[in-house]
């Protein structure tokens, strides 16, 4: 009898609060379904652009290198950047941007690299495709100093390089990392290719400019971002989506930099046909609807857009995405 009593007592509760009117709050972060959809496309979490303008950070992967001797040189530096609209961030760099540029190479290439630091502390380079002593050369670079090295990458895919000097989370959560393509001998079928380098801003109100945000370390440590980001920038590719054809296979390198977040990297509306985990070959995972691309890591996704329309690519963890990390492809 007492559990009965118990039930009634439930459902007269369901009942007062199923009557009870909604809040007007749209601005209640608690009540966020109060708040006019974002996106008319399911999955949108953005505002959706018209394509055809240029996105700030162009995600086309550039082509193969034609030397195989392939030289790089890269500046340290300190650059304010901006993650969205009227968000301006204290950031450490490479080559003044954020991520820093794409490097592409085969394997078997002689990457000639060059580290130079302007900034005004120590810098290094930690590329995750080269089989190196880090002892001898990812060591801490001076300011006004460089280093010069040449390695050849052994093992095809999508990876990470980043500024390995400590502490390590800083510098990559202040913008030092981008992403290295490595191709394999025997070339991947022709498709459009993309870059997507998925990273996280921790931000709090710089201390010498209020009009600009700098690194909040606790925020950091306690895994709490304000801004998850493909390409350094909040939503840009929703904002100008990516224009592709229906059918045509579509080529993305998805790299995490974290320096905490793993990228459940999803595209809403389609399967990928094939995804590779490194080692570029006959190691690929078929028919995957969403994989994790861990912080470090880097997959390359291929799939075919079935019909004209708009489709979102996201991480899946949709509170990620809900912070900026989302785009559009839209097939026409």
């Amino acid at each position: 009898m007492r559990s009965w009593t118990a039930f009634a007592s439930l459902l007269v509760l369901a009942a007062a609060c199923s009557s009870r009117p909604a809040s007007s709050n749209a601005n209640n972060p608690q009540e966020p379904w109060t708040a006019a959809p974002p996106a008319d496309v399911s999955h949108g979490e953005a505002a959706v652009g018209k394509a055809g303008s240029p996105a700030p950070i162009d995600p086309r992967a550039p082509s193969a290198a034609a030397s195989r001797t392939v030289k790089v040189r890269l500046e340290t530096k300190e650059a304010r950047w901006t993650i969205a609209p009227g968000v301006v961030y204290e950031a450490w760099t490479f080559d003044g941007r954020v991520p820093g540029p794409v490097v592409r190479v085969t394997v078997g290439d002689t990457v000639d690299f060059t580290l130079v630091n302007r900034a005004m502390m120590p810098h290094s380079m930690d590329f995750h495709a080269a089989q190196i002593a880090p002892s001898r050369v990812y060591t801490n670079v001076m300011p006004g100093d460089s280093i010069h090295y040449r390695w050849v990458p052994q093992v095809p895919g999508a990876f990470l390089y980043h500024c390995g000097t400590a502490p390590v989370a800083m510098h990559i959560a202040n913008g030092m990392y981008g992403a290295l393509i490595v191709d394999p001998v025997r070339p991947l079928p022709p498709a459009r290719e993309f870059v997507f380098v998925q990273s996280e801003f921790y931000t709090q109100k710089a201390a010498d400019s209020p009009a600009a945000q700098q690194l909040d370390w606790n925020k950091l440590l306690g895994l709490a971002p304000d801004w998850i980001v493909f390409n350094g920038i909040a939503n840009q590719y929703a904002e100008h989506p990516i224009r592709v054809a229906p059918g045509e296979l579509i080529r993305m390198y998805v790299v995490d930099a974290g320096p905490n977040r793993v990228s459940a990297f999803h595209v809403v509306g389609a399967i990928f046909s094939a995804v590779y985990v490194d080692a570029v070959g006959d190691h690929a995972w078929q028919g995957v609807q969403t994989a994790d691309v861990p912080v470090g890591g880097g997959l390359i996704f291929e799939t075919r857009l079935a019909e004209p329309g708009t489709y979102p690519f996201v991480t899946h963890a949709f509170a990620d995405a809900t912070k900026g990390a989302v785009g559009m492809l839209q097939a026409k």
